[in-house]
């Protein structure tokens, strides 16, 4: 009976092993098809191109990541230009549900992929950008250390909020989201935040109302990247009529 009860032991100590091994390879196979996957995706991730990474999450909302989604994109079919590589980040491999309802799978994962140097980072808006967002450590951490290299740092709508709780609107002139500005000067009061305005340019630093207004703020990036014929084209390319001088906006310091 004793011999008989150690063969049941050792045999139900094979299968856990088993179990795990299968388990194990399981996760493997997952993962490499996901690589496999993302080299299929990204074969256009060109070289001499700025590469623009879109910061998503749960929550994110359509207009703020498809604007200047759509505008950057659209920089590729431009000649003479120095294009963008448009993608977006998360801190998942899994897809992410915006707003709305679409859902989204992420091009990187920061917590563990191996990603390309940022050139320009875009913070869309979130649902919970004014609150528990902004007690993601990890994520602001990223942010943080995107700023210290990016060329350009963006935001559209509440995304403001995440660059403020970064730190790096510090002595900066910035905007949000119209009625969430006096929430923003209360949770950040030694920042500059305006009011009427829908975009604000400090140094590296665009932020903006959000809203369809996300297309003015890409367009002025584009703008001042690649001159008023370029942003004029990849308007038109939309059907947005685009005239700088007539979007309320604020130049502090190029």
């Amino acid at each position: 009976m004793k011999k008989f009860s150690a063969l049941i032991f050792i045999f139900l100590i094979l299968v856990s092993c088993y179990s795990k091994k299968t388990k194990n390879d399981k996760e493997l196979e997952i993962q490499e098809e996901a690589i496999t996957l993302k080299a299929k995706v990204f074969p256009d991730l060109k070289p001499n191109r700025y590469n623009v990474a879109f910061l998503i999450m749960d929550g994110t909302y359509n207009t703020e990541l498809t604007a200047p989604f759509d505008i950057f994109q659209h920089t590729i079919f431009r000649k003479g230009i120095k294009a963008m590589n448009v993608f977006t980040v998360a801190d998942t491999d899994e897809p992410v549900t915006t707003f709305e309802g679409m859902r989204i799978i992420p091009d990187f994962n920061y917590k563990k992929d191996s990603l390309p140097k940022i050139d320009i980072l875009v913070v869309p808006s979130a649902e919970h950008h004014l609150d528990t967002d902004l007690d993601n450590k990890v994520m602001i951490e990223f942010v943080q250390k995107v700023d210290k290299e990016a060329q350009f740092v963006t935001s559209h709508c509440d995304g403001a909020f995440v660059l403020a709780k970064a730190g790096v609107l510090k002595d900066k002139v910035s905007t949000t989201f119209p009625s969430d500005i006096d929430k923003m000067r209360t949770m950040f009061p030694e920042l500059d935040i305006r009011k009427k305005v829908l975009f604000v340019h400090d140094e590296k630093y665009i932020t903006s109302a959000g809203g369809a207004k996300s297309f003015e703020a890409a367009l002025y990036l584009c703008e001042y990247l690649y001159g008023e014929e370029v942003a004029q084209s990849i308007a038109g390319g939309l059907v947005i009529d685009w005239d700088k001088s007539k979007v309320p906006h604020l130049i502090v310091k190029k």
